[in-house]
């Protein structure tokens, strides 16, 4: 399993073909408690930096994008009830959607967790 990070601080990580999909513990903790997160449909269509869904807090509204374009095949309810879950774990149970990755050459377009670690330092 591979992760991959986008500037816009969510997160992919990479099983064959398919890919779990989050934001960064970064972007939790920039974003303060989390209040709600709105979840992309199962079979929507979507595109590499498109917006998949988005995400509330006590400090803001943001949108979320898609790491890779692609189909997504399952989506975190349990944020519907619980979406604290992002603050506690979000690279882990506060997940938001899985998708079936279309093409699998756009993570070039990503980084590494290496990667998103120095970026991080730029910010």
């Amino acid at each position: 399993m591979s992760m991959y990070f986008t500037k816009e601080h969510e997160w992919v990580k990479v099983e064959g073909n398919n890919g779990t999909v989050g934001i960064s513990d970064h972007a939790a903790h920039e974003l303060g408690d989390i209040t709600f997160v709105e979840l992309p449909k199962i079979g929507a269509a979507v595109k590499q930096f498109g917006v998949l869904g988005s995400i509330e807090s006590v400090k803001a509204a943001s949108d979320i994008f898609a790491p890779l374009s692609g189909t997504v095949t399952a989506v975190n309810e349990a944020l519907d009830l619980a979406p604290e879950a992002v603050n506690e774990s979000a690279e882990g149970a506060g997940w938001m959607a899985k998708i079936m990755i279309a093409d699998e050459s756009e993570l070039q377009n990503l980084m590494t967790q290496e990667q998103y670690d120095e970026y991080l330092k730029t910010l």
